[in-house]
């Protein structure tokens, strides 16, 4: 039992707001083994997307560890090649025009097109999750932006989002693309929050993560008004980076 107000501060976040670690390990196992069955699935169907497997990147707060309880869902992205596929930004969506060597993606384009369907793309990981024999009693649907996977054996999903990756830009910058939620795609780079989280939590001595989680369990209280967590957690990083830019000038 607690005999100080550190110690019990201590033991309320590890038992009430910080995740389980036995439930971490069996999330991160079980990602890992999902990984492993998506990356035999063109084995398995000839039809199915080439995969890009060094652009994989786990992404969201369950990667970027300001996940708190309960755990619900863990965030995936999985690449695919683009075959020399090029894309076209307009000002509402990008389109991926298909190169005529990627038979697998011309199959999954709009009708009467060469122009990639992300629905489609997100369909097929749905139906290829859909015959891994340890899903057979799961729910797996599409959902705007990834194919979801509901397993009966654990209590969080799997959110599962294609992606492909741009050439560098004139600037040395590199885009992923991913699903809009209508069929076509648009730009993201989850590798910047989660840089910017590590380097932020670094220069604060490590204590940032545990700030995050904190504030967020405390935002989710019914008698506060609440905010996404995502901006919660931003609004965070930008306050200790800002703080950390004061004092450098001080």
């Amino acid at each position: 039992m607690a005999s100080t107000v550190i110690q019990a501060f201590n033991e309320f976040l590890k038992d009430t707001v910080n995740l389980d670690s036995d439930i971490t390990k069996r999330a991160i196992s079980s990602r890992d083994w999902l990984m492993n069955q998506i990356a035999n699935f063109k084995t398995k169907d000839s039809d199915f997307p080439t995969l890009y497997e060094d652009i994989n990147i786990n992404f969201g707060s369950f990667a970027r560890k300001t996940k708190i309880r309960e755990l619900d869902d863990i965030d995936i992205m999985i690449g695919l090649n683009a075959q020399k596929s090029t894309y076209m930004t307009y000002s509402d969506r990008i389109e991926i025009a298909v190169s005529s060597d990627a038979t697998d993606l011309l199959k999954l384009c709009h009708s009467n097109s060469t122009s990639l369907n992300s629905k489609r793309v997100i369909n097929k990981f749905v139906s290829a999750c859909s015959n891994v024999p340890q899903y057979s009693n799961a729910e797996i649907k599409r959902n705007q932006e990834a194919a979801v996977l509901n397993l009966s054996s654990y209590p969080w999903s799997f959110d599962i989002v294609p992606c492909f990756i741009t050439s560098e830009d004139c600037y040395g910058k590199s885009y992923y693309l991913i699903p809009d939620g209508n069929g076509y795609w648009k730009k993201t780079d989850p590798r910047i929050d989660k840089e910017r989280t590590t380097r932020i939590n670094r220069n604060h001595d490590g204590n940032i993560l545990q700030i995050i989680r904190m504030l967020k369990y405390w935002n989710r209280r019914a008698t506060m008004p609440t905010m996404s967590s995502y901006l919660l957690e931003t609004m965070i990083l930008n306050y200790y980076e800002g703080k950390a830019q004061r004092l450098a000038n001080l």
